[in-house]
């Protein structure tokens, strides 16, 4: 029962999202739009994206292309991986209070008990 819901309603149906040249546009779309989240980074977000991405106007267009030419689900996806890197990358470049050597504990030397 389960595996019906799953399975597609026409087995022969071909769908034209996931082929080469669909992909593609999809790619290309999503590249454009991050480019110009990089480009306009410094402008307040003003719109709102998926999983709580916030944009500004100006990349307005190329948000809708991106949108157009890929799935929902993929859209979703690309936009949690950006927050995610975002996130980790704000976490690294943490005004360099965080660069430098590693400093690690220093070994703890265990002393057997005597019997």
């Amino acid at each position: 029962m389960a595996l019906e819901a799953y399975a597609s309603r026409n087995p022969d149906t071909v769908h034209t999202d996931v082929l080469s040249e669909a992909r593609q546009a999809c790619y290309k779309a999503r590249d454009a739009f991050y480019a110009c989240l990089e480009k306009e980074s410094n402008k307040a977000p003003t719109e709102i994206a998926s999983v709580g991405l916030l944009y500004p106007s100006e990349c307005k267009g190329s948000r809708a292309e991106f949108v157009k030419h890929c799935r929902a689900s993929w859209v979703k996806h690309f936009d949690r991986q950006y927050c995610r890197n975002r996130r980790v990358q704000r976490l690294l470049d943490d005004k360099d209070s965080r660069r430098g050597p590693l400093t690690l504990p220093q070994p703890y030397t265990f002393k057997s008990p005597r019997v």
